[in-house]
């Protein structure tokens, strides 16, 4: 397993304390990246799940994401660009070095996508698990995803 030079994690409590664990299983210490947020759901942040889904807009969520923009929040093409320049400006403060960065589901799903050259409208079709690792190695060349949504123990995924 490549030695892990840096902990990352969005500043919420969740992801905090998974790097946590993480980090300290590494002797390391959390940084946070507001990059790495979840997307901004702005006028629905707070709303029970089961109130949400009933409002037309849920429809175009899961089967138009480029399209739309949480009322009050951010789109999710803005969180998708928010999240992939953070990791490549995590990528550029660690050369050829391996980190960890714990985000969140749709970010995650999102920065897969990007990486795969998948239209963000699919994205939806991509699972990630709570406590799963995806990895991405990212280059001059560009991204080359090696996991996706792995859960349990087993061997780093390397590059071949």
């Amino acid at each position: 397993m490549p030695k892990v030079e840096a902990v990352y994690a969005s500043p919420l409590e969740r992801t905090r304390e998974t790097a946590g664990a993480i980090a300290k299983a590494l002797g390391l210490k959390v940084k946070l990246d507001k990059g790495l947020l979840e997307a901004d759901i702005g006028d629905w942040t707070g709303q029970e799940l089961k109130v949400v889904r009933r409002t037309p807009e849920w429809k175009i969520v899961h089967s138009y994401p480029s399209g739309f923009r949480f009322p009050g929040g951010e789109s999710f093409v803005e969180m998708q660009t928010r999240t992939v320049s953070a990791l490549e400006r995590l990528r550029l403060a660690h050369p050829g070095q391996t980190i960890v960065a714990v985000s969140h589901a749709d970010t995650i799903k999102a920065a897969v996508a990007h990486a795969l050259g998948t239209h963000l409208d699919l994205f939806q079709r991509i699972v990630i698990s709570p406590c799963s690792v995806t990895a991405i190695t990212y280059s001059d060349g560009g991204p080359t995803v090696l996991s996706v949504n792995t859960v349990g123990e087993g061997p780093a995924p390397q590059p071949s």
